[in-house]
């Protein structure tokens, strides 16, 4: 039964991708989108990975969304006609896929226990990680611990990818005033329904993403995933109070603090680790106990993950809301 509702949504997002790839009208190919990154998400969780489904849920579907929404608020609202180059991408996408199909016949058999993946570390993982770090979760253990060097690479990357974004939509100046003096240029303050059920969700989904952040050691979450709920929840609240409203919460100099704060964390832990005669993210000198030492330093990696995430995504948010000036 799993496999044929695999192959379902499989079948959807074939359908949804042409469809994104033949409308001209942008916002309903940002509206594709979106649903094109849920069904991701629902074969995601098919795969039993509820970490990347989380992650592509709130940011596939939703952050992104949002931004692509703001965005589109920037440019018209169709399609330019094509280019007389057209024939040469479709070549491009045509090699390209069928490459990616040749390689797929070479892979080995979903669910296979004898899989090359199946015979390198995956089973010392899980057997060393409750030894090691008595976690239930290997997952977070995996990137948090064994694989902190990839992790912290990734946190560097999404902070600089803020400070870039953030260059980019400054460069036009100081912030102007809005139009409304209630701050709800961009909100949907006016229309009642959203607003009602923006109340009602934004609330939940914050404390949802404060679960996912801290019981990332136990079941399906983590700092990734929990920045991308939190950023949401906040988005949410803009959209329907006003950015302003928003910004009297959370300010951008928060937001600022938040994103360099995560990062340092992330690597502070680091450097105890070296500060107590261990190597760079050994998290077991941080305690007496080294497996207490490595839960603690998982929490704050983990935590400064989350803040980085959080105030990468918000900052960007706000700087497109900041285009919609007069």
């Amino acid at each position: 039964m799993t496999v044929i509702f695999g192959i379902f949504l499989l079948t959807l997002l074939v359908i949804t991708a042409v469809a994104i790839v033949q409308t001209r009208n942008l916002f309903v190919a940002v509206m594709l989108l979106g649903i094109f990154s849920l069904l991701i998400a629902a074969n995601f969780f098919l795969l039993d990975a509820a970490d990347v489904a989380l992650t592509e849920a709130a940011v596939g579907a939703g952050i992104s969304t949002v931004l692509f929404l703001g965005a589109l608020a920037l440019t018209g609202e169709y399609e330019h006609s094509g280019t007389p180059q057209r024939w040469l991408s479709v070549a491009v996408v045509v090699v390209a896929a069928s490459v990616v199909l040749y390689a797929t016949f070479d892979k080995p058999e979903f669910g296979d226990p004898n899989a090359p993946v199946h015979q390198h570390v995956a089973s010392w993982y899980l057997e060393k990680t409750p030894e090691l770090i008595d976690i239930p979760n290997v997952v977070t253990a995996v990137l948090g611990s064994y694989r902190g060097y990839d992790t912290l690479g990734e946190v560097l990357v999404v902070f600089t990818a803020g400070i870039g974004v953030l260059f980019l939509l400054s460069g036009a100046g100081p912030r102007k005033t809005r139009v409304e003096d209630d701050g709800s240029a961009i909100g949907l303050r006016n229309d009642l329904i959203p607003r009602v059920v923006g109340r009602m969700l934004a609330p939940f989904i914050l404390l949802f993403g404060l679960y996912v952040q801290v019981h990332g050691e136990y079941g399906p979450g983590g700092g990734f995933q929990a920045g991308a709920l939190i950023a949401a929840a906040f988005i949410l609240y803009a959209l329907v109070e006003g950015e302003d409203r928003t910004l009297e919460a959370v300010p951008q100099t928060a937001l600022i603090a938040l994103m360099v704060g995560g990062a340092q964390l992330y690597a502070s832990v680091g450097l105890a680790g070296m500060l107590l005669g261990s190597n760079f993210l050994d998290y077991s000198v941080l305690s007496d106990n080294p497996v207490s030492g490595q839960q603690t330093g998982i929490l704050l990696i983990e935590a400064g993950v989350g803040m980085a995430v959080t105030g990468v995504l918000l900052s960007i948010f706000h700087a497109f809301a900041a285009r919609d000036r007069v």
